[in-house]
């Protein structure tokens, strides 16, 4: 049997999946963080248009950390899915 589950044809659920939980849990790390630091080191908050993703402020720094943990999350599920679908080729070879 065949792996059905290649990266090509999982990338929208990975996408999906991924990205949601990610970048859900990348929000959690920056609450997390904000209830621990404050402010701390950053001297400005952050804002609108552009300026939301500046890394040097707070708010850019917290939307990193949820572009960051989204792709990985994205990765991890590419790379699961396609390991299941080895798996499952696999055993189904072995049965018959």
């Amino acid at each position: 049997m065949v792996n059905n589950l290649t990266p090509a044809k999982t990338f929208i659920v990975s996408l999906i999946g991924g990205v949601t939980t990610g970048m859900g849990n990348g929000s959690v790390f920056g609450a997390a963080l904000m209830c621990a630091l404050g402010r701390g080191p950053f001297e400005d908050w952050g804002g609108m248009g552009m300026q939301a993703f500046d890394p040097t402020t707070f708010t850019g720094f917290i939307d990193w950390c949820m572009i960051v943990f989204g792709i990985a999350f994205m990765i991890i599920m590419l790379i699961t899915l396609n390991r299941h679908g080895e798996i499952e080729a696999a055993a189904a070879r072995q049965a018959g």
